[in-house]
């Protein structure tokens, strides 16, 4: 293709990175500036409005500390654009620099085009990966295209803040945006899958049924699908194939919004509309965000971007040129690289201030903390981590990591420092254990129950750190962990190999769907079981999105490319009772200060309250013993807890009680009368204006499977005395 006569191109500022409108000298146009420390020329490619005709190509004059960059005058907001880079081709020193590839920026805030077959896109011949392809590729590129920064701050400043719920009131919700309302018929159609449809009043009556605070939604940012999957025709349905870092993904906005594929600012503000309806209901946004790879995978994977700009600098290399893995999906990006931790920045804050974000769930975040100057072992004071720690425009934001990948020493949880909460594996695994039949010690489950104080109390942080969850996207969801032994991926195409085989699962005598009275009821009770665990134990509760409803995806536990009925929630065969039940669960969390202290329990009186905060008791109501706690078949346990909410005296104390056995247990209360808020085995949660809840005295009769939770309120002491009411 030929490119008309380059404009006048001046040396600019290497600062903000990107293609941006500004002024200089009186002239308005565009300032450019482009890392590639290794390259031997950077070119600005500019495109029609069509994107289709290339109408110059301007070599950036200056480069300044690896930084490209020149103004040229004339363009502005609108302006379509490519880039391209010159320099050495050696895959041993990790150089893949090919001027033949158009390449997307880094930086792009607008991204549109052809999408769905870029993982062909490679920049090597494919019969000969050791060699450069030698073929222009513009013409099935996107263009990305320049937008008024200005204008777009001034819209997101202009979207409702967030509630800024506090942690101990947080109720998180994992969803993926299209799954959630493909199938809800009280959403209208155009607006199934979409953000709209995230925020219709059909979507914020469910969200206020249940209580929900927070939305924690899987990645949004604008991703594409893999080589094997355009082979079998499938997509990324979960998206962590991130191509643009600050760019929606317009696959989520209404055909309305989507438009004319050359212009994508009404899915931007689809966006903010669905963050601005939200927040005005008290619902927050997190979003799962995606910094350790990108979509170029692995040396035989497509060259879009980075790849082609700067490899070696880029992403993360050994010796040979060849990428390290940590995030097991053939790259990594280089932290140790202040650009890299510039663009992860700049992309934070954008989420922040253009859309009004209030928080991010960073996955396989230890990949993010792997520090070059420790010969990438993973620092929780890394680069990254220094910088988010310090910036005013993320000081309001939620942290939460993935506190693993599958590197060297990759299994972190607990070690993150301050401000960072994380997905606490051990509790999901230990929960399950123990009402599912698999080995747990009353020791194990106590921990969890408590807030996991052996994972992060030595860091300094609350119990709130540990976000606890029984289920998530990847894995099984909760009628498939109740339902199914073993994993059946067979539909994903890959012979069932892949997701992963220790689950912790049972499926009460009969592998998949059953008719049996008898198995479905068991099933319904540990469900219910283990739901009550997860929103009455310390910590930050996660509730998957659809195990509410009831949600199966037909025993797959890695359903990644199933952007299907297999993951798309049903609404019409919704349990409305198990919806119920977790709305009464989370009302009693709210309720009762004890099921989410802020604090570490001691286990003795506090600021001079006459009960201990916590009190573990056996059947017979003493203290258990060391072997009690360590019992590998011990299926009962329970514990009295007295605090009170945000320091105030405790109003009343509540008794927990986890009964994993087969048979039935007679338990010694404390001196009563106990009020019984909360009965999994028969779904019974009281509620203001329901039923008056029962009464109960000097013992219970727990059902097996069942986890209960008993009230009393305290009378006022005098806290000059130690009197104790037992």
């Amino acid at each position: 293709m030929n490119a008309v006569a380059s404009p006048v191109c001046e040396p600019g500022r290497a600062w903000p990175m990107g293609v941006v409108p500004a002024v200089m000298g009186g002239r308005a146009g565009l300032n450019v500036a482009v890392y590639s420390r290794h390259a031997t020329a950077v070119e600005l490619c500019l495109y029609d409005d069509e994107g289709k005709a290339e109408t110059a190509r301007i070599r950036l004059p200056a480069c300044t500390g690896g930084v490209w960059h020149g103004f040229v005058p004339g363009p502005g907001a609108g302006q379509r654009y490519g880039l391209r880079a010159q320099g050495p081709w050696n895959p041993a020193a990790g150089h893949r620099f090919n001027p033949e590839r158009l390449l997307i920026d880094p930086w792009a805030r607008s991204l549109s085009g052809p999408l769905a077959e870029l993982a062909l896109e490679i920049g090597h011949r494919a019969s000969a990966p050791d060699q450069p392809c030698g073929s222009d590729n513009a013409e099935r590129m996107p263009k990305a295209r320049v937008v008024d920064m200005a204008a777009e701050l001034h819209a997101g400043a202009a979207i409702m803040p967030g509630p800024d719920t506090p942690m101990a009131r947080t109720i998180l919700y994992e969803v993926h945006v299209k799954a959630l309302t493909a199938l809800h018929p009280g959403v209208a159609p155009a607006q199934r899958g979409t953000y709209a449809g995230l925020a219709s009043p059909a979507m914020l009556a469910h969200y206020k049924r249940l209580g929900l605070t927070a939305l924690c939604l899987l990645p949004v940012q604008l991703h594409v699908d893999e080589h094997h999957l355009v082979e079998r025709g499938m997509t990324n349905h979960w998206g962590y194939n991130t191509l643009a870092f600050f760019v929606p993904e317009p696959r989520y906005a209404t055909p309305a919004a989507r438009g004319r594929d050359r212009d994508d600012a009404s899915v931007r503000a689809e966006f903010r509309q669905m963050v601005d309806t939200l927040h005005r209901n008290g619902i927050e946004v997190i979003l799962d965000v995606v910094y350790n790879h990108t979509a170029e995978g692995n040396s035989l994977g497509p060259t879009l971007s980075w790849r082609g700009l700067d490899n070696a600098s880029w992403y993360a290399l050994d010796a040979h040129g060849h990428h390290l893995n940590p995030s097991g999906c053939g790259n990594t990006f280089n932290m140790g690289e202040a650009r890299v931790v510039q663009m992860t920045m700049d992309s934070l804050r954008w989420w922040v201030q253009a859309y009004g974000v209030d928080g991010f769930r960073f996955d396989l975040a230890v990949a993010l903390g792997r520090d070059p100057a420790l010969d990438r072992r993973f620092n929780p004071f890394g680069t990254l981590f220094s910088a988010m720690a310090q910036d005013p425009v993320l000081a309001r934001a939620k942290f939460i990591a993935e506190p693993w990948d599958i590197g060297p020493e990759g299994y972190q949880t607990g070690g993150f420092g301050p401000r960072w909460h994380e997905w606490n594996d051990q509790f999901r695994d230990t929960v399950r254990a123990w009402w599912l039949g698999h080995a747990c010690t009353r020791g194990q489950i106590a921990r969890r129950l408590a807030g996991s104080n052996d994972l992060f109390q030595g860091s300094g942080r609350s119990p709130l750190a540990s976000i606890n969850m029984i289920t998530a996207h990847d894995g099984f969801t909760l009628a498939d962990l109740t339902s199914y032994v073993h994993k059946h991926n067979e539909s994903n195409g890959e012979d069932n190999r892949d997701g992963h085989g220790h689950n912790l699962s049972a499926n009460a005598g009969q592998e998949g769907p059953s008719d049996d009275p008898a198995i479905l009821q068991r099933r319904s009770r540990w469900r219910r079981a283990l739901l009550a665990t997860l929103l009455c134990a310390q910590g930050t509760p996660q509730l998957l999105a659809g195990d509410e409803l009831g949600h199966s995806q037909q025993g797959n536990n890695n359903a990644y490319c199933q952007d299907n009925a297999v993951t798309w929630l049903d609404w019409a065969t919704a349990d409305e009772a198990q919806m119920d039940f977790v709305a009464g669960l989370v009302h009693l969390r709210q309720r009762y200060p004890g099921l989410r202290h802020p604090h570490w329990f001691h286990g003795a009186p506090v600021k001079g309250e006459p009960l201990p905060d916590i009190a573990w008791r056996t059947v017979d109501g003493e203290p258990p013993g060391t072997e009690a706690w360590e019992l590998p078949d011990g299926r009962l346990l329970s514990c009295v807890i007295t605090v009170g909410d945000g320091g105030e005296p405790p109003r009343e104390r509540l008794m927990l009680i986890l009964l994993a056995g087969e048979v039935p247990a007679n338990l010694r209360l404390p001196e009563g009368p106990w009020e019984v808020v909360l009965d999994s085995a028969s779904g019974w949660v009281a509620r203001p204006g329901g039923p008056p809840a029962a009464t109960v005295s000097s013992s219970l009769q727990v059902a097996p499977s069942s986890f209960v939770v008993l009230a009393q309120p305290l009378p006022t002491f005098d806290k000059q005395t130690s009197e104790n009411p037992e």
